[in-house]
């Protein structure tokens, strides 16, 4: 009776395994149909994509890009061939050796999941380059510039948080010095190197963080990379508070296991504020233009989710707003459609932080309003 039932139990499993590697089979030949676009759409694929014929591909022309300094391009699909002219056209348009706009961090994010399923030698040490290159680029107050190595314009050498710029650095950084999967092959020595930088970037975060009035505020887009005061990015991006910016830096601050009570003060004060600053009442809409171009306008609407300007007013904490011509306006209506419409002057950045996440991490730790 045993020897039967041991039969009937092997036999279950080896068909319900039949069963998931033919469904694996089936799922794999289906992703492997569908047309890739390079973005960070790529790293939820499943595990088993990883390992396909279509992701070494992928992979190899990742490698391409890479450049000697450890480096990729951004605005750019590293699916696409990388010939010589490719290369001399994004060296000619300054993309190169960036951390914007998730390039150098998502090319090495995806190396890094290619090789946990293949093993191959190329992508880890295109991604232990790629660590290195983020490690010779941070400066010893432990921010990184947007470019390395370092360019004439100092908006591209200040301290960047611009559109989580080094946030996305600061991430990585911590699932390797942490040997997360799929960081976890990382040489012991390097991952060393790579926590004492981690413990940098969080020294330059909470150095950073604008102290006004014996409070604790929020942080710039751009430091100083010298005296770490807020500083000029782009024209119509000024030395101000950050309603957008701040809210990645917070979330990374609340990711820390173990966060210092300096973390934690730099947590409670940056929440403090961007809940003083909040815009209630007010509800951001796209209307259709006569001329068919879509504009974006504020209006009246009690019901409306909370708001965070993208630059608030060093002294008055007042939102800002700028077009290309740096002049500071205090009416959104008054910026030009061009950057009215081009640019996220609002948003609801804010809100969920405020509402679950920041009360579940204080109970957690222990934090007091």
């Amino acid at each position: 009776m045993e020897t039967v039932n041991m039969t009937v139990a092997w036999k279950f499993f080896l068909g319900r395994g039949f069963l998931l590697l033919l469904g694996n089979f089936s799922l794999l030949a289906e992703l492997q149909t569908e047309t890739l676009q390079w973005g960070p759409a790529l790293l939820k694929k499943p595990s088993v994509w990883f390992a396909s014929v279509q992701a070494r591909e992928a992979a190899d022309a990742v490698l391409t890009y890479q450049s000697e300094h450890g480096a990729w391009p951004k605005n750019w699909n590293l699916l696409e061939p990388a010939t010589d002219a490719v290369l001399e056209q994004l060296e000619a348009k300054g993309h190169c050796n960036t951390i914007d706009n998730g390039a150098t961090i998502l090319p090495m994010r995806f190396l890094a999941k290619v090789y946990e399923a293949t093993t191959t030698p190329r992508d880890a040490e295109a991604f232990e380059r790629g660590l290195g290159y983020l490690l010779k680029s941070q400066y010893e107050n432990g921010g990184f510039p947007q470019f390395f190595p370092l360019r004439g314009d100092r908006y591209y050498s200040q301290i960047t948080y611009n559109d989580n710029a080094m946030i996305r650095v600061l991430e990585l950084l911590k699932s390797v010095a942490e040997r997360e999967a799929p960081y976890d092959f990382v040489d012991e020595v390097l991952r060393v190197s790579v926590e004492e930088a981690l413990n940098r970037g969080i020294d330059c975060i909470l150095n950073t963080q604008i102290w006004q009035d014996g409070q604790l505020t929020a942080w710039c887009a751009q430091h100083d990379r010298e005296t770490l005061e807020p500083a000029w990015a782009r024209a119509y991006e000024p030395p101000s508070l950050s309603g957008f910016e701040s809210v990645g830096i917070v979330r990374f601050l609340m990711s820390l296991e173990e966060p210092s009570p300096q973390v934690k003060e730099a947590v409670r004060g940056a929440v403090e504020w961007l809940r003083t600053v909040a815009i209630h009442g007010k509800r951001l809409e796209k209307i259709r233009q006569p001329d068919g171009r879509l504009e974006r306008v504020l209006i009246s609407d009690p019901e409306a989710p909370l708001l965070w300007a993208r630059f608030y007013e060093l002294e008055t904490h007042r939102p800002i707003f700028l077009d290309r011509d740096s002049v500071v306006r205090y009416d959104y209506a008054e910026i030009g459609y061009e950057r009215r419409s081009g640019y996220s002057f609002f948003g609801t950045w804010a809100q969920n932080l405020l509402e679950k996440e920041y009360p579940r991490w204080a109970s957690v730790h222990g934090v007091m309003d």
